[in-house]
């Protein structure tokens, strides 16, 4: 497991408990067992990013305490240069590049996300909100339930990411993607 689940999975723990509130509690308020949950919270599973917000919202942080241990401190504004954003690694094959991890109260997430190349499907996975997609470079195939769109660089996607979604590298060459998560 990748030292960055663990110590999300930890900063987690660490909150629920200062804030006095149950694991069944934050499980129930994500929709999700609480063996599931447990599993997160352990850092045995990788939390899917949806579920990371949910958790957030529960615990009534911003997602960057969780990813990162850290308060966002702008409020009217935050720029993030060239190769500065912060990275996360959050599932095998996925790099997420925050680019507004600074600015307080965001309703948006805009990341970079860098796809290796994979022959096989991602894991799917389902968040509220809305979610758009912009292809950098490469071609990606964005899976929404069972069909698979093919998207070249300048394509973009709008979708309900309630659908169970995923997106992978194909072509055999690395992927590059602006994703904007509104939830």
């Amino acid at each position: 497991m990748l030292l960055q689940v663990i110590e999300i999975a930890a900063r987690i723990r660490e909150l629920r408990e200062i804030l006095g509130i149950s694991a069944h509690e934050v499980a129930a308020g994500i929709g999700v067992t609480p063996e599931v949950y447990d599993a997160y919270e352990n850092g045995h599973d990788d939390i899917p990013v949806g579920k990371l917000y949910l958790i957030a919202n529960v615990l009534n942080v911003d997602p960057t305490v969780l990813l990162m241990g850290d308060q966002p401190r702008m409020a009217d504004y935050t720029i993030v240069r060239q190769g500065n954003g912060i990275s996360v690694e959050r599932y095998k094959g996925y790099k997420f590049t925050s680019l507004a991890y600074n600015y307080i109260n965001r309703e948006m997430e805009p990341m970079i996300v860098a796809l290796d190349p994979s022959e096989s499907g991602p894991e799917l996975v389902a968040h509220e909100g809305q979610e758009f997609n912009y292809v950098l470079e490469g071609i990606v195939a964005v899976i929404l339930n069972d069909r698979e769109h093919i998207l070249e660089a300048g394509d973009s996607i709008y979708f309900n990411p309630a659908i169970s979604h995923g997106q992978r590298a194909v072509g055999g060459a690395q992927a590059r993607f602006l994703t904007v998560i509104n939830e």
